[in-house]
């Protein structure tokens, strides 16, 4: 139920989306509201002349329950993941949703048989039993979408079916990830191991901010009780990437259903003998973000804390109810447990041409990465998250996470079809009557999302796996409008490029043009790994050299002067580089060198007019091209202070040339 006005107020200071620099980071600015009413306001458009429709209540829920001897194992695993840890024993949890029990008992019927599992802590002290004990925490169990609609339509204000049957949901202040407010535990362990930062590094700087075993501990307890005092909670048993030799079995224990529907499209779904034999999970997160961390406890900057055990195999979130945090937070879980096994987890595209051919996408946010790899003449493994093993690669996900500002069925057909039954759409403003949603319409944020399985995508490759990458391509919109729309890179530069994670922003346009900036972001995603990105570089090389894969260096920014001067590469032409790539066309090319970034491109491109491939051609003011390359080589250089002390691979051979890959002036 909402507070009433004036009371639980919506925080609405924070950062804003682009601050720290790094533009693929969801994080996004507050929630444009004063209230829980009037967010709630935000969410329906009124349409004239038609008479505006009430909330009604919903129809009953009708879900339907299994035996719960069938599922004794999971209950006693979900029993023990509840338990708090100064608990001598773990909540009484049965399946079930409470409001259907009450509902048999009123019809007569005899009462489920309640079993729980007492979990024993030994190092835990006696504590007095208390009327919590009494209570039995209702688990609802891997349910369907459909129940879960009923779920969200009963019991979470601000959950519609859209004209499409998609869910719209609200994620309350937070409409984007809090990377200022994510800790992982130092132990002595994660010490040696992980890259660490702190809270007031740069932006090139590590995303892991320590915090302590009590702490987390502490949270932990919070999180926990406050999942325990609800009547129910939602569980999902699912898995983590879609190679079978190394799967990661994740439990997400949570108390909205649009965050049990969100995980269920986001993970991979496992079938009903899977789910038998699931048994205790890899990887536990505890979702209590309706309910606020202690601001005074140590290491907190706010009310809202991310938190990684990667001892314990335990994530807590407290006060957010972003669902973009779960994923992005186990995205970082597999950045940490793959390299332990050799395998190269990637922040890229996948996808895979007719005669097996794999391409791998890198690039920030509005690079082109989703754009260019969903291509319908070739399958798509995967649009963000993928791990590379000795096996091939594959997609870490079940499903896509794609943002929905500015949506057209005219640019993003698929994603368009997408959003049908069973997809969750966050923070979308639609028409009141007809449920069409507005896909312009930023008055909740402009970080609007759509979660879907892939196999809503109709080329997706169903299971998510392919061979090895032939090509292994880089994407940069640069501003700068220096870089060519297309380079060969050699090893050393692939490493330097890949390290560097350049493109570039250009801020205030809503005030008239001004100057790019340039944005980098380790490994392309620097805001969700674990270790140095060197070590993730390594292991690229290793790879690319073992398979024998190629690096290129596309632009998809400005050519002919830098943002405000120039235009913008023409989304055909970059296709067809992107198709010559694929084809092999470009091992064949003619190269010439550039200067200052020392960048091997061709002379000609079928399809893409000549003169564009080497950007002092399209420069009218030469002077002005020179100029800007050498401040934009500067950056580059700057930016790559921080790695240069690091030493890759076993000696440090491979550390100079990548350092000698960079610009030279």
């Amino acid at each position: 139920m909402a507070a009433p006005n004036g009371l639980a107020r919506i925080e609405t200071h924070g950062k804003k989306q682009h601050e720290n620099g790094v533009c693929h980071d969801d994080s996004a600015a507050p929630v444009r509201a004063q209230t829980i009413d009037e967010l709630h306001s935000l969410q329906r458009k009124r349409s004239a002349p038609t008479t505006p429709i009430k909330d009604g209540a919903a129809s009953p829920f009708a879900a339907a329950l299994s035996e719960e001897e069938r599922h004794r194992q999971q209950m006693q695993s979900i029993s023990a993941s509840l338990a708090s840890l100064t608990r001598e024993t773990g909540p009484k949890v049965v399946k079930g949703d409470p409001a259907r029990k009450g509902e048999a008992a009123a019809n007569g019927a005899p009462p489920t048989p309640q079993k729980h599992h007492q979990h024993h802590h030994p190092a835990a002290p006696t504590i007095a039993v208390s009327d919590s004990s009494l209570k039995f925490t209702h688990v609802l169990y891997n349910l369907s979408p459909a129940e879960l609609y009923e779920q969200a339509i009963k019991y979470e204000k601000g959950s519609f079916i859209t004209s499409t049957g998609a869910l719209a949901t609200l994620s309350g202040a937070k409409t984007g990830r809090s990377p200022r407010d994510k800790r992982v535990v130092k132990d002595e362990a994660a010490a040696q191991e992980l890259w660490w930062g702190n809270i007031l590094c740069s932006r090139r700087g590590s995303p892991n901010i320590e915090i302590d075993e009590h702490t987390f501990l502490t949270n932990r307890e919070r999180a926990v009780d406050y999942l325990n005092s609800l009547d129910k909670v939602f569980v999902n048993d699912q898995f983590l990437n879609w190679d079978p030799e190394n799967r990661i079995k994740v439990r997400i224990i949570s108390a909205r259903a649009y965050h049990s529907l969100f995980m269920h499209n986001m993970c991979i779904r496992p079938t009903d003998e899977e789910l038998e034999s699931f048994g205790t999970p890899d990887f536990t997160i505890y979702n209590a973000g309706q309910f606020p961390c202690n601001r005074y406890t140590h290491y907190m900057t706010s009310s809202t804390s991310v938190d990684i055990n990667l001892a314990r195999r335990e994530m807590v979130i407290l006060g957010t109810q972003y669902a973009g945090e779960m994923k992005k937070g186990l995205f970082g879980v597999m950045h940490y447990l793959m390299p332990k096994r050799g395998i190269l987890s990637l922040h890229s595209g996948c996808n895979m041409g007719k005669d097996g051919d794999v391409a791998l996408f890198f690039g920030l946010s509005g690079t082109g990465k989703t754009t260019l790899s969903t291509d319908h003449n070739r399958l798509l493994i995967g649009d963000d998250e993928h791990c590379w093993s000795d096996n091939g690669v594959s997609n870490i996900e079940g499903g896509c996470y794609a943002k929905c500002i500015d949506l057209s069925q005219e640019k993003e057909p698929d994603i368009w079809n997408a959003i049908k039954f069973g997809t969750v759409l966050e923070n979308v403003v639609f028409d009141e009557h007809t449920r069409e949603v507005d896909y312009t319409d930023k008055s909740v944020t402009e970080n609007t999302r759509a979660a879907y399985p892939i196999e809503y995508i109709p080329n997706a490759k169903i299971p998510c796996v392919g061979p090895h990458p032939k090509n292994v391509i880089l994407l940069a919109c640069d501003a700068f409008g220096v870089l060519p729309p297309v380079s060969k890179l050699n090893l050393a530069q692939t490493m330097y490029h890949f390290i560097s994670g350049y493109t570039a922003l250009v801020a205030g346009t809503e005030d008239g043009i001004k100057e790019p900036q340039a944005t980098f972001s380790a490994c392309f995603g620097a805001a969700f790994i674990m270790l140095h990105p060197t070590k993730y570089a390594a292991m690229l090389a290793d790879k690319m050299q073992k398979y024998g894969a190629t690096g290129w260096l596309v632009n998809t920014g400005w050519s002919g002067g830098r943002y405000g001067v120039g235009k913008r590469i023409r989304l055909p032409y970059t296709r067809k580089i992107i198709d010559a790539i694929h084809s092999g066309e470009l091992l064949t090319a003619n190269y010439k060198k550039t200067e200052v970034f020392g960048l091997e491109i061709p002379t000609e491109i079928d399809g893409v007019p000549s003169e564009i491939l080497d950007p002092i051609n399209t420069w009218t003011d030469k002077a002005a091209y020179k100029e800007t390359l050498l401040r934009l080589a500067g950056l580059f250089k700057k930016n790559f202070e921080v790695f240069a002390s690091y030493k890759i691979g076993d000696d440090s051979s491979l550390t100079d040339e990548i350092l000698a890959a960079g610009p030279n002036f």
